[in-house]
């Protein structure tokens, strides 16, 4: 295919896509998916060779949030049965972080619901950060606790913290639709204040909500102009007690789809597949590594994913292998903006597909064990699929890493 060859050829060189050929990725057929995955997955390899980076997520609080993003299942309304806490100590924070590092994360993401935190919350985080590093060598922190103000992505970088998240979601036309409480452009000026404190800027989507090809290919090439180190791509979970509850639009194909389209415009990025990988790729994850270098590893903010050893079998299992914490994620000529793992000045190497205004992008995340045949039209909704976090972080259980 024409097409294919052509962004393989601009996917190599780093040069931009045109919005026709990053539509015409989303608009290609089944018959044409494999092709699809294997000159996308050309472009993942040059860049990444087969290794994938672990990232695990601790939330800090959970819940009681006063914004109102539809997706969210700890925004201002919410109905969802979610854990709702307050701030973990820092002690407590670096007990759940361990339990993915030991599983073989590189990179904990430490996140909080919330609009954006106050000069107190900083602080606050701030000493959890340094706790973690000083409790775990060579750890990668990634903060997102929501839009910043100003001084605030200093304060977190003098702390120790590598990154900070904090997504766009969706394309700036149809961002109001989905939250009313904050702007898009909020949501820009605050990956805006992280690149000029120093740290390694992630922000990603959440595909899955209703939007159109040209929303997609939209907010993809909005991120590429904000130039992240890190592209998390979440898929919704439509989680009950949330107004999209009962979005289920996206099948295993398309996810497939979306994750190559953005390796296409973003090729030497880090692409997270994020939020919602369980419950909408299912038995298609292994192919979707190659397409995404980057995966969170067990649970997310407020549901379970799969056991993390499954997450360890399945990397294995495809011909990957997981990145070691002496390994540099990003390509040299991105890394070496900033030295070490990332790139703007000096700052981590990806980040954290997690979160919104406060936190919580990729809300979702699938059960373990034995399921039903799987869906296989868009529409069919699989909340089987669908569990709530008992376990991990601001709880007497044991995680799930």
């Amino acid at each position: 295919m024409d097409l294919l060859n052509t962004l393989v050829d601009k996917g190599l060189r780093r040069e931009l896509p045109t919005r026709e050929e990053a539509l015409a990725v989303l608009a290609t057929s089944d018959d044409d998916l494999l092709d699809v995955v294997a000159a996308a997955g050309k472009v993942r390899r040059h860049w990444f060779g087969r290794r994938v980076k672990l990232n695990y997520l601790v939330n800090l609080k959970s819940g009681l949030c006063p914004e109102d993003c539809s997706y969210c299942s700890q925004r201002l309304g919410s109905k969802a049965d979610i854990l709702k806490y307050t701030w973990l100590k820092p002690d407590e924070a670096s007990q759940a972080a361990a339990a993915g590092l030991a599983g073989g994360a590189k990179r904990v993401c430490l996140v909080a619901s919330g609009r954006g935190p106050t000069d107190r919350d900083v602080d606050r985080v701030s000493e959890t950060i340094k706790t973690i590093k000083g409790q775990n060598e060579g750890v990668e922190v990634c903060a997102c606790l929501g839009l910043l103000s100003d001084g605030q992505a200093e304060r977190l970088r003098e702390a120790g913290a590598d990154a900070y998240n904090h997504n766009l979601n969706t394309s700036e036309e149809t961002y109001a639709d989905i939250t009313t409480t904050h702007t898009y452009a909020d949501r820009v000026d605050t990956v805006q204040k992280a690149h000029a404190a120093g740290l390694s800027a992630c922000s990603g989507l959440i595909a899955g909500m209703g939007e159109s090809d040209e929303d997609l290919v939209d907010v993809v090439f909005s991120l590429r102009d904000l130039d992240p180190d890190s592209v998390p791509v979440n898929f919704l979970i439509p989680f009950e007690g949330t107004p999209l509850a009962k979005e289920w639009n996206l099948t295993p194909q398309r996810c497939l789809r979306i994750l190559a389209m953005t390796r296409f415009v973003c090729p030497d990025v880090e692409v997270r597949i994020a939020g919602g990988r369980e419950v909408h790729l299912r038995s298609m994850q292994p192919l979707a590594l190659n397409l995404a270098n980057s995966i969170f590893l067990g649970d997310y903010l407020t549901s379970e994913g799969q056991a993390g050893r499954a997450d360890l079998e399945m990397i294995a299992d495809a011909g990957f292998e997981v990145e070691g914490a002496g390994e540099v994620t990003l390509p040299e000529h991105r890394a070496a903006v900033a030295g070490g793992c990332g790139s703007h000045a000096g700052a981590g190497c990806g980040s954290d597909a997690v979160a919104g205004c406060g936190s919580h992008e990729h809300e979702g995340g699938g059960v373990c064990g034995s399921v039903p045949a799987a869906a296989s039209q868009a529409g069919e909704a699989r909340t089987d699929l669908v569990a709530v976090r008992r376990r991990g972080a601001g709880t007497d259980l044991a995680p799930n890493a």
